[in-house]
C-alpha cells in the first residue's frame, strides 16, 4: 500500500550538494518509498561548502536517517564521518550515508552503479582492455569499478601529461592498487583497436553542447565491433558520442542506468529491502522526459 501522508513518524531521507534544485534523485526515491510502503521521504538539502561541516552535525542532530551527497562534497564530506568504507577510501569520495550507533558511516555506491549493467553482460572481463576519456572523480570511480570487474588493463586518457601523473600518483597508497596506463588525447588511436570497454568521464557532449563528441566517427570505426561505449552523462539520452557509436553497432550505456543503479544501492543500505529498480528507472527516464 502505497503512502497516504506525512505523519509524525514519517523518516527523512535526502541529498546534500550546492547547487541541489536540479537533482532527480528526490522524484526517483520517493517513487520507490512509497512502491515499498515504507513511511519515509527524501528531500533535497541546499548547502553551501562553507556550512558542510555544521550541515552534517545539523542532519545528525534532526534525527535524518542517511542522505546522498553531490557536487561539491563528495570529497570533503570524508572529514565528518565516522567510518567509511575501504571502496570509498580508494576512490576518495563518498555518495551515500546512513546512522549508525557509532555516527555517520559512508560509501561510494557510484562504483555499484557503474557496473552494474556491465555485470548484465556476457563478457570476460578478466581479459578486457579499459579506456576511460578523463581524470576527474567521476574517472575515480570508473577505474575502480574496472578493478572490481577484474579488468587487467585501464588506460587513461586526458589532455595533460602532468594531470594524468597526478591521477596515477593518487593512488599509490589505494587498497585497490590499480596498474593504470597513461595516454595523451593526441595519442588515443593507438589504443583503441583491442579496446573492449570505452568510458566518457568527461563532460564533452552534456547539455547544452549536445552535438560535441569526445571521440570522432573515425576513432569510433577503430573499435572492435564487440566494444561497449558508455557515457556517463545522462542529458541528452543519447549523447552524440553513444549515437555515433549505435551506427558502429556497438553495446551502448549512459548515465542514466548508473543514476538509478547507484540510488538503487543507497536505498537498499537504508531500507535493508530490495528496491524497486524498473520503477526507479521509469520514474527517472520520466523526468528527462525519455519514452
Amino acid at each position: 500500500m502505497r503512502r497516504s501522508g506525512l505523519t509524525g513518524k514519517t523518516q527523512v531521507l535526502g541529498i546534500i550538494g550546492h547547487p541541489v534544485e536540479h537533482s532527480l534523485s528526490p522524484p526517483m526515491q520517493n517513487a520507490a518509498l512509497a512502491e515499498l510502503s515504507i513511511d519515509a521521504v527524501y528531500v533535497p538539502f541546499a548547502v553551501e561548502p562553507a556550512a558542510l561541516e555544521t550541515a552534517i552535525a545539523g542532519l545528525w542532530s534532526l534525527g535524518i536517517q542517511g542522505f546522498n551527497v553531490t557536487i561539491p562534497h563528495k570529497q570533503t564530506v570524508i572529514t565528518t564521518l565516522t567510518s567509511v568504507t575501504d571502496i570509498s577510501q580508494a576512490v576518495g569520495a563518498v555518495n551515500t550515508v546512513w546512522r549508525t550507533d557509532e555516527g555517520w558511516a559512508g560509501t561510494n555506491t557510484d562504483v555499484t552503479g557503474f557496473i552494474a549493467p556491465l555485470q548484465q553482460s556476457d563478457r570476460d572481463w578478466s581479459q578486457a582492455r579499459v579506456v576511460v576519456l578523463g581524470n576527474g572523480g567521476a574517472a575515480r570511480a570508473v577505474v575502480a569499478g574496472c578493478i572490481t570487474l577484474g579488468c587487467p588493463e585501464i588506460w587513461l586518457v586526458g589532455r595533460s601529461a602532468d594531470k594524468l601523473q597526478h591521477f596515477v600518483h593518487s593512488w599509490q597508497d589505494s587498497p585497490l592498487q590499480p596498474s593504470l596506463r597513461t595516454c595523451l588525447m593526441t595519442e588515443l588511436d593507438a589504443v583503441l583497436p583491442a579496446t573492449t570497454l570505452l568510458v566518457n568521464t568527461t563532460p564533452v557532449g552534456m547539455h547544452p553542447q549536445v552535438n560535441a563528441t569526445p571521440v570522432t566517427l573515425a576513432q569510433i570505426a577503430l573499435l572492435p565491433p564487440d566494444a561497449i561505449a558508455y557515457d556517463l552523462i545522462y542529458t541528452p539520452s543519447p549523447t552524440q558520442f553513444l549515437q555515433l557509436a549505435a551506427q558502429r553497432g556497438l553495446t551502448t550505456f549512459d548515465g542514466t542506468e548508473m543514476l538509478v543503479q547507484q540510488g538503487a544501492a543507497a536505498l537498499q543500505i537504508w531500507t535493508q529491502q530490495s528496491p524497486p529498480i524498473s520503477l526507479m528507472r521509469q520514474t527517472l527516464r520520466s523526468q528527462l522526459g525519455l519514452s
